[in-house]
């Protein structure tokens, strides 16, 4: 049993106000209910729907803030594991109440994907680099291990937005190839999980991470602005210094072992008002974009970016403290877990309930999302990530932004 002490210091005032928020919320809908959409006057709809979505935001910082927390117990990389699958499964629970719920939504799942991949490897990346190349001069990180992720958004990307303009019809895959597709897909991300967590876990570390140099005794070339700067920093580095003992989950859930079993139900708890909640944000998001006139593509936008938020928040913040590997981790792991987790998950439902599920992205988003991955590529062969990369990063999302309305 936890002592009262340590369950005062999860249960915290900021922890409960976020899971009160989240039912509360619930439980007046189910009040309201039913409710008359087509019915509400439209600043109201409008009013409801912001309500809901500052629900879902707040909630969904508390899922991160309890599994940052998990991360720091667990250390890297099952921390960050954790941290990008729980960001990730908001945003599947999100795309799947949309695709189940009234109405026809055959571009929902592309459109949020779609938006996501360019929110993280334009804007979050390049504000990234930019807050850490500013602050620091230049972030470095483990190149095998950003490789390896670049490495599987390649394929993934192009399985998910390419190839069905060419191998499927109407842009979309016939079920004779959305179950190959989904099952090698799931094959392939299982297997990233497998090496991630086994024999390449060193790959997914902080660079320099077993230094440690104390405040004001840094000797030239050791440290610069809180990130190691020995040359060729392709993998992690070793130093005179007596090393760390290597931090495990197996360790750590020994000794925090209550810890980590309490803050996660905690984040299970925090995070269930967010799948009861996105039901009624999918049919007032449909209904308020229809009477705006909007792109309905502002629909996946706007779930990438309630997503995306907190998380991009901690990448900035890790950005600050130096931490390149743990950009990385944080951006390209939660991307790769995007794509990996929802492209079977929309595909399953498209043939569980025979939707047509569109994937095939236009000429233009094809181009951006090639200039991207072209432009991640350059940007993480270097030695070092410097604030002129970041402001390339974000220029290419300045692009995107623009194509949104063309």
């Amino acid at each position: 049993m936890p002592s009262a002490a340590s369950l005062r210091a999860i249960l915290t005032p900021a922890v409960l106000l976020r899971i009160g928020v989240g039912w509360v919320a619930f439980i007046a809908l189910l009040i309201a209910q039913p409710l008359q959409v087509g019915q509400m006057p439209s600043p109201v709809l409008f009013l409801v729907l912001a309500a809901i979505v500052a629900v879902i935001v707040v909630s969904s910082s508390g899922v991160v803030a309890q599994a940052e927390r998990l991360a720091d117990r667990l250390g890297d990389p099952y921390g960050t594991l954790v941290l990008t699958l729980s960001i990730v499964l908001i945003e599947v629970i999100l795309i799947s109440a949309v695709m189940l719920g009234p109405g026809e939504h055959t571009t929902i799942a592309r459109d949020s994907v779609m938006a996501s991949t360019m929110i993280i490897l334009t804007l979050v990346i390049g504000a990234a680099l930019l807050v850490g190349g500013l602050r620091h001069r230049d972030l470095r990180v483990n190149r095998t291990g950003v490789s390896s992720y670049l490495s599987l958004l390649v394929v993934l990307l192009a399985t998910a937005f390419a190839l069905p303009a060419v191998m499927g019809t109407g842009g979309a895959y016939p079920a004779g190839l959305a179950i190959p597709v989904l099952t090698l897909t799931i094959l392939l991300y299982a297997f990233f999980l497998y090496r991630q967590t086994g024999a390449q876990s060193s790959d997914f570390k902080e660079v320099g991470a077993t230094t440690s140099v104390s405040k004001g005794s840094a000797s030239k070339g050791a440290v610069s602005g809180g990130v190691a700067s020995s040359p060729a920093v392709a993998e992690p580095v070793t130093s005179a210094i007596p090393a760390q003992p290597r931090r495990t989950a197996g360790f750590s859930l020994h000794e925090h072992g209550t810890e980590v079993i309490v803050r996660s139900l905690v984040l299970l708890i925090t995070a269930i008002p967010i799948v009861l909640l996105s039901h009624h944000m999918a049919v007032l998001l449909e209904d308020g974009l229809g009477r705006l006139g909007a792109p309905v593509v502002l629909s996946g936008v706007l779930i990438a970016v309630i997503v995306l938020l907190p998380e991009t928040i901690t990448t900035i913040r890790a950005a600050w403290m130096g931490e390149g590997q743990r950009v990385t981790n944080l951006a390209h792991g939660a991307l790769v877990s995007c794509v990996g987790l929802t492209l079977p998950v929309v595909l399953a439902i498209g043939l569980l309930t025979g939707q047509t599920v569109v994937l095939a992205e236009r000429p233009v988003n094809l181009l951006l999302l090639a200039v991207s991955l072209l432009l991640s590529l350059t940007t993480f062969s270097a030695q070092r990530g410097t604030a002129l990369h970041g402001a390339a990063h974000l220029f290419v999302f300045v692009l995107y932004a623009i194509s949104l309305f063309s």
